[in-house]
């Protein structure tokens, strides 16, 4: 199978206004969309669209068939109902042919991790994408908050550094990530297709100045139950842990007297973004108490998308 597992480090460096540094060791799945089935076949631990130890379901990943909170001039406002219904990799295409790249033929390898044990929580999801002679055509780099909102963002052939597959862009992020850092910095993509190693580096600027990087770099494993067994084992209920962590250094940067932004503060500024939260259709909040902070789910974790 085109399908792997990929053994990875996640570290996390801020920079600015204070210095904050982690690493640590997770798993993550590269699916070949086409390949769904098989994997469902092969593992005894992993279902498409059932529940299972890791449970794989089309709903939870690029929901184009919904409305755009906010778009900006240019993006679809409103989703295509045809493809509320459409499987994954029908959406990856549709969203690919919105901005001009006919991916027809070609493949589409998600990494990403499913729900696991039920519980599903992906900081960051990259879809790599082939155009039908085998050659990178585009990227996505889907981020999600724990508000639970979700914001594609799109690399494509513009983006492209090198013809091996490497894919870099800088773009205004316009979506509130991190409680410690503004929604009007920049992102800074850097994606490689997988191969048998995974690099992926996002950076956060203020203007000129970098205040934030965070790096995700695996080594290819096979994907069969032994293996994901094991890995259950030695990385257990992963996306809770991931969770976890997201408060955990919160607190930290809380400690340390890193400022903070309210969500409510600028709904206006968080664009193109599904499944927008409550806080988006009320009137600005000048502040909010840490207690109400934590109990949202505000934080950042190791994971890239909260490199924000």
């Amino acid at each position: 199978m085109n399908s792997c597992l990929y053994e990875c480090h996640v570290m996390h460096a801020r920079f600015s206004p204070r210095a904050h540094r982690f690493l640590y060791r997770i798993f993550l799945f590269a699916i070949d969309l086409d390949e769904l089935e098989t994997i469902a076949g092969r593992l005894a631990f992993f279902s498409v669209n059932r529940r299972n130890l890791y449970s794989f379901r089309d709903r939870d990943f690029l929901p184009t068939g919904e409305n755009l909170h906010h778009a900006t001039p240019g993006s679809a406002s409103a989703g295509n109902r045809e493809s509320k219904i459409q499987p994954l990799k029908a959406r990856v295409q549709t969203y690919a042919a919105r901005h001009g790249v006919d991916l027809a033929g070609g493949r589409v390898v998600l990494v990403t991790l499913p729900r696991v044990f039920g519980y599903l929580f992906n900081p960051v999801s990259f879809y790599f994408c082939y155009d039908r002679h085998g050659a990178p055509a585009g990227a996505i780099a889907e981020v999600t908050n724990t508000f639970k909102e979700m914001k594609p963002y799109w690399l494509g052939p513009e983006a492209q550094a090198s013809a091996r597959g490497e894919f870099h862009v800088r773009v205004p992020k316009h979506f509130y990530v991190s409680p410690f850092s503004d929604v009007d910095v920049a992102f800074d993509f850097t994606l490689r297709t997988p191969g048998d190693r995974l690099s992926i580096q996002i950076d956060d600027y203020v203007g000129a100045e970098r205040t934030l990087t965070s790096t995700l770099t695996g080594t290819r494993r096979e994907l069969t139950s032994a293996r994901l067994a094991w890995f259950t084992i030695k990385y257990p209920a992963i996306t809770l842990r991931i969770i976890a962590l997201i408060h955990w250094h919160a607190l930290k940067l809380w400690l340390k007297r890193v400022p903070w932004f309210a969500k409510a503060a600028r709904p206006a500024d968080q664009r193109d973004l599904y499944r927008p939260h409550a806080s988006l259709t009320r009137s600005p909040s000048p502040e909010i108490p840490l207690t109400t902070l934590a109990r949202r789910s505000l934080g950042e974790s190791g994971h890239p998308s909260d490199a924000a």
